[in-house]
């Protein structure tokens, strides 16, 4: 059954297959995930009753802090964890294959930029270098291995040398790309001002407890002008999932085929808005999670709009701070 979805799932093409594979996937994951399974029995919920993606149950993102949230019974390939300031616990997806992940994120970025080799692709993401189990390091080491460009890497140590090499990939008409946290692209675009206009920067989130929170267009604002570019890129992604969805501009997001936002009522958290435009939490559906949870109820707000794009607007008050934390705008 697993193997068979996993088919599926990376060749979706309209919305009537991704919401067969989504309630197969349920099926599925209602008997052999055990802390989703009495998830849904808690709330009464009786699997077979359930006929729409929106009917879902969603698993609270916290389960990942204190359960071990699989699928079936195959051991770990890799644990991801997510990033926690001091004394917060953080969450662990335990992943039994990482195949699916480089499949995912790759077919994800090819589906928004196109072949990672056709790119110089550089990173600054000094935090989370300096661990071992972060998803977004794994999915960035793998892209710059794909890039044909030698100088392709990450320069957490050396912003002089990152500007020397893109500067030059722009004079030899390369497509450069520079993936960075908010943190360290402010501090790029402050100390340096460097001339980026024709390379990609995407802006990860997070500012670690190095630098105070601004909203995201605040953000984008400094680094426009900052490294004098047009637009600002975005990657929505977490420890908890193994999909990511990007902004090419303007802080509006879009999915792959194999993954879906839907905005529930922030007063009710088992309903889901029927209507566009209107705020409340973020659930994902993310197929990728195969063997662990494709549904999720994730912390941020956000914006659902007509032609499928979304906008994070913040996180509830309640959650704690963590690396893609902006504030409410």
């Amino acid at each position: 059954m697993n193997r068979k979805l996993r088919r599926r799932i990376f060749k979706i093409e309209n919305a009537k297959e991704f919401n067969a594979i989504a309630l197969d996937v349920f099926k599925y994951q209602s008997v052999n995930n055990n802390i989703y399974k009495e998830y849904i029995t808690a709330l009464d919920i009786i699997p077979d009753s359930i006929k729409s993606p929106e009917e879902i149950p969603f698993l609270p993102i916290s389960f990942f802090k204190d359960h071990k949230v699989v699928t079936g019974t195959n051991i770990s390939q890799i644990v991801f964890e997510s990033s926690g300031t001091s004394g917060i616990n953080t969450s662990r997806h335990y992943v039994s294959d990482q195949s699916i992940y480089e499949e995912s994120f790759l077919n994800g970025f090819r589906c928004f930029y196109g072949e990672p080799a056709d790119y110089l692709i550089t990173a600054l993401l000094p935090s989370y270098t300096e661990r071992e189990n972060s998803s977004l390091i794994f999915m960035m080491n793998n892209l710059i291995k794909r890039s044909k460009y030698a100088e392709s890497g990450f320069f957490n140590d050396d912003p002089v040398k990152l500007i020397v090499i893109l500067g030059k990939a722009k004079k030899d008409g390369i497509k450069g790309i520079l993936l960075g946290v908010s943190f360290a692209l402010l501090d790029l675009a402050e100390k340096y001002k460097p001339d980026l206009s024709d390379i990609i920067i995407i802006e990860t989130g997070g500012m670690k407890g190095r630098r105070k929170e601004i909203t995201r267009q605040e953000l984008h604002n400094v680094l426009i002008s900052g490294l004098n570019t047009d637009t600002i890129h975005s990657e929505y992604g977490m420890t908890e999932l193994l999909s990511q969805a990007w902004s090419k501009g303007n802080g509006l997001f879009y999915c792959p085929p194999w993954m879906k936002v839907f905005i529930r009522d922030p007063q009710d958290p088992l309903t889901i808005f029927n209507k566009y435009g209107m705020t409340g939490g973020i659930n994902i559906i993310d197929l990728a999670n195969i063997n662990s949870c494709s549904f999720l109820s994730v912390n941020d707000l956000g914006k659902l709009h007509e032609d499928g794009g979304f906008e994070v607007l913040g996180r509830f008050d309640s959650s704690d701070i963590r690396g893609c934390n902006l504030l409410v705008e």
